[in-house]
């Protein structure tokens, strides 16, 4: 199970939508205080849609406070500013990848002190920074495809008819 960790987010869709993501694939969310919003936000429930009940989110007082009860874990830091992509790092099972808030990203100094474990997603150099919840859904899969997608369901099916007949 990888832990996704957002850093003191500012926009409860986003946050809702990530929260989704995380539901969906077995994730843990953490979150670390202060928001941008109150918990109960109506649009946070609404980007998340039914799957709140799947969901595994832990709360942290503030950055101090995540690491202090996260000792001993493996972190990634997601920013634009890394030399690494999130493709050339190779994640393992209980990885916490960290994401800053949406207007400022994390903190440079936490960067600068962990630089050679930033990750970040190559885009145009005209574009400042992806939305906040793509960011983090397409680091999540890269961490799972590496993994296998272990644990999680690789099939659909149609739901009148079957892919052979």
């Amino acid at each position: 199970m990888f832990n996704i960790v957002l850093v003191e987010p500012e926009i409860p869709q986003n946050t809702g939508n990530i929260a989704r993501t995380c539901a969906a694939t077995g994730a843990r969310l953490h979150i670390v205080r202060p928001m941008g919003f109150e918990i109960d936000d109506k649009k946070l429930k609404r980007a998340g849609l039914d799957y709140w009940h799947l969901l595994r989110v832990v709360y942290y007082d503030d950055i101090k406070d995540f690491f202090e009860k996260t000792k001993g874990g493996r972190y990634f830091y997601s920013t634009t500013k890394a030399r690494h992509t999130y493709c050339d790092v190779e994640y393992s099972d209980g990885d916490y990848i960290l994401f800053g808030k949406e207007t400022k990203g994390l903190p440079e100094q936490l960067l600068h002190d962990n630089k050679d474990w930033c990750i970040r997603i190559p885009m145009i150099s005209e574009a400042r920074s992806l939305n906040l919840s793509n960011s983090v859904a397409i680091v999540v899969y890269e961490a799972l495809r590496q993994t296998g997608f272990d644990k999680l369901q690789n099939f659909g099916q149609l739901h009148s008819m079957s892919w052979d007949g």
